[in-house]
């Protein structure tokens, strides 16, 4: 695998990465991060004279979509950070993103402009106002063309609706539709409408300290408008239909695998807290992170999941020193390639997991500026857990846990990932002759 590295210099918390989505053609690459940007990658064209340049992903537009508030009434401050961006499909020139934090939504229209009207006669060439007596001959107005400009203008923003803070938005594949989701509530959206939500999923006990569990992701079936999932810290996978009644708190399906109870401990019901929930593009099967696997489930099993892969098994006997530093709290998110064969995931030390369900091979990258240059062939790395440690292994007990790989994306068609470590966007690609 090929790296191309986009460096986003020293690290200062604002620069931190928070989320990473790929449009539904490739071609463009979003970020999201915690001082509120959104910064927008654009694919090379592929050139004549230079073929191997494809691949790279050059910034296209930077914007700031969200600001710091402040809620007077609950006196809590409203962080900047995106939390999730998702792309809609292009229907025009123009392309449109969702970005949330954790209160507001804003509907984003990023468009380009190579030229500027002239010859107003109301106005003068620096937007002035001139003077109707001075108007003596009637002008009509053209276009002259101008450098390439790329506009990033907010069309809608949906705001009000959350009283927790939103974890995941999603894009109903009617296009006309999304969901936004929080701790306890999930609201649907139409895209054109913004003083006026529905209500979808409700969690919220009467009585707030008998609250058991919390709604941790949710997506739309790619396929089927009316078919959405969502997950809970208790690391259970509900399958809701729309059409079945307006308010989905009764589910159609509940995807839970029972615990060994050999396995368990004091931790077992933060590590079984799902992060995040992603349907395959043919919208059979769902893929679930917790802390420690990546399990893949088939819609029409409940009782377990289809495949269960480890992510980072050696760290089951670090657990009380990861919840003593907090990472054991990390929220993980998973991908799937464009032909729902391999599945991408984090872990730490700027390490991520792949995962073939073909041929049951899974390999442990790492994205890193010590060992990386630019398209440079990506090295595989291994674990060692205690006993006599080989050359090019890592012992378990020099890990980084500061270090970690939350969020990634994978180009829809393609063997290109986009994989963000902190402050530094890294994008691989299959190694090509």
């Amino acid at each position: 695998m090929h790296l191309l590295e986009e460096d986003q210099g020293r690290c200062v918390k604002a620069d931190i990465i928070s989320t990473v989505e790929f449009n539904p053609t490739g071609e463009l690459l979003a970020t999201g991060d915690k001082g509120g940007r959104v910064v927008v990658f654009q694919r090379e064209q592929e050139s004549k004279n230079q073929p191997h340049r494809r691949g790279e992903y050059n910034v296209y537009s930077t914007f700031q979509s969200h600001e710091p508030e402040f809620d007077y009434l609950k006196s809590l401050e409203i962080e900047e950070k995106i939390n999730k961006i998702r792309w809609l499909p292009q229907q025009n020139a123009a392309y449109f993103l969702l970005s949330t934090n954790d209160k507001t939504v804003k509907l984003w229209k990023v468009s380009e402009r190579d030229k500027r009207p002239e010859g107003y006669n109301l106005k003068d060439e620096e937007g002035r106002i001139r003077d109707p007596t001075t108007i003596t001959a009637l002008r009509v107005p053209v276009l002259q063309p101008m450098d390439l400009m790329v506009e990033a203008t907010p069309r809608r923003v949906f705001s009000n609706a959350h009283t927790y803070h939103i974890n995941s938005i999603s894009v109903n594949s009617d296009y006309e539709t999304y969901m936004s989701t929080d701790d306890l509530r999930i609201n649907l959206w139409n895209l054109e409408i913004t003083n006026r939500s529905f209500n979808i999923v409700d969690i919220k006990p009467a009585n707030m300290e008998m609250l058991t569990e919390v709604i941790t992701a949710a997506e739309f079936q790619p396929n089927q408008c009316n078919t959405f999932v969502y997950s809970s810290s208790k690391g259970s996978i509900r399958l809701c239909d729309m059409r079945a009644s307006a308010l989905c708190d009764n589910h159609s399906k509940l995807f839970e695998e029972p615990e060994d109870p050999s396995n368990r401990s004091f931790f077992s019901e933060i590590i079984s807290s799902i992060s995040d929930v992603k349907f395959s593009h043919s919208g059979r099967y769902l893929i679930t992170r917790d802390y420690l696997t990546v399990k893949v489930w088939d819609l029409n099993m409940e009782s377990k999941p289809l495949e269960t892969y480890q992510v980072h098994d050696y760290l089951r006997s670090k657990l009380c020193s990861l919840y003593e530093n907090d990472c054991i709290f990390d929220k993980f998110e998973c991908v799937w390639n464009g032909s729902d064969s391999v599945i991408m995931t984090g872990s730490y030390n700027n390490f991520f997991r792949m995962f073939d369900r073909n041929t049951k091979r899974d390999v442990t990258l790492e994205a890193s500026r010590e060992n990386s240059k630019p398209r440079a062939i990506l090295k595989p790395r291994k674990v060692c857990v205690g006993g006599k440690r080989r050359k090019d292994e890592i012992s378990v007990d020099s890990l980084d846990f500061s270090k970690k790989i939350l969020h990634s994306a994978w180009h829809p068609s393609e063997n290109i990932i986009a994989v963000a470590a902190t402050n530094n966007l890294y994008i691989f690609q299959d190694k090509v002759n």
